[in-house]
């Protein structure tokens, strides 16, 4: 009988994309996260979750990550590359001074299909549901949009506060015909969300292996690749194009190092949404737009995250 490693690790909720990541790039076929936030905090537009949630999953502080990996052999070090790319983290400022990493063996029969019933259909903004891909769901208003996801693949769900800042974003900034790229796409959903707002066109990049696989199927999954393309690559490295606007939900370090090459590849008058900035990195995230001559046109939060919509000035300005 098939045996999962499943790795649990205990540390703050500013590394939660981080150490997301880094599990996903030693090999887990999937990742999740308890956040207490999750759970006492209620959705802005409404009141279910796509994980039906139980308070005693969720730690009193910090958050805990989840990886699993396929029957490791005996001699297999990931519990010691993964304690060793977390102590990483520390040069890019994170407070991660104090974690736990603990493992524990998952019967794959008990394991691969249960964890379905938890999912449910949940509304991310006004106009925009998240559903995942089995579930029978009909729209409950005709300008209802529904993105499919498959919450067994990496990357999220959709459901975080750093994303939904973004879809909310989304929802109010484009018109239609736009070309759009997204930065670190994940999962894809900030992808497939700009495409059934009206982009005609989106690039869509990711430095993982995994997440372009995930943003794939994904993608494939609501029926809009003729819209979108998903490529490797390493933020805007390489990328020299006019965008009417771009959106990066990422860490705030990674983001300053994006900043100029986001200017560069904006039309005049174009949009730069930027997200996953904890509230400390505020100013500092603000101070580096500003600087490179955008000119903030929102500041949006929830919960402890924060979201910014900059403008590139028109060229007559």
């Amino acid at each position: 009988m098939a045996e999962w490693k499943e790795y649990n690790i205990h540390i703050n909720r500013e590394a939660t994309e981080a150490v997301s990541n880094i599990l996903l790039e030693l090999g887990s076929s999937g990742v999740s996260v308890s956040d207490r936030k999750d759970f006492l905090t209620l959705p802005e537009y409404g009141f279910d979750t796509l994980w039906a949630l139980d308070e005693n999953d969720f730690p009193v502080d910090g958050v805990l990550i989840k990886g699993y990996f396929y029957e490791e052999p005996a001699e297999n070090k990931t519990r010691e590359v993964l304690v060793e790319r977390i102590e990483a983290l520390k040069a890019f400022d994170l407070d991660i001074q104090d974690f736990k990493v603990e493992t524990e063996d998952v019967i794959e029969e008990e394991w691969a299909n249960a964890w379905k019933k938890h999912y449910h259909p949940v509304p991310v903004t006004r106009y925009m549901t998240i559903v995942p891909q089995w579930e029978d769901y009909e729209k409950q208003h005709d300008e209802e949009k529904i993105i499919y996801l498959d919450p067994g693949l990496a990357f999220g769900t959709g459901t975080h506060p750093t994303t939904k800042l973004c879809l909310q974003a989304l929802e109010s900034n484009l018109r239609g015909g736009e070309y759009v790229l997204d930065v670190g796409t994940g999962s894809g959903v900030l992808t497939i969300a700009s495409a059934l707002l009206g982009a005609s066109s989106i690039d869509a990049y990711d430095l993982d292996d995994v997440a372009v696989k995930s943003a794939l199927d994904n993608v494939n999954l609501n029926q809009l690749d003729a819209e979108i393309a998903i490529k490797p690559n390493n933020l805007l490295n390489g990328v020299n194009v006019q965008a009417d606007m771009i959106v990066a939900n990422i860490l705030a370090e990674i983001i300053l190092m994006l900043v100029p090459d986001a200017y560069k590849n904006l039309k005049p008058g174009g949009l730069f949404l930027s997200s996953g900035i904890i509230i400390e990195k505020k100013e500092t995230v603000l101070d580096s737009l500003k600087k490179s001559g955008f000119e903030i046109e929102q500041i949006h939060q929830m919960s402890d995250w924060i979201a910014i919509l900059a403008r590139k000035p028109e060229e007559d300005e």
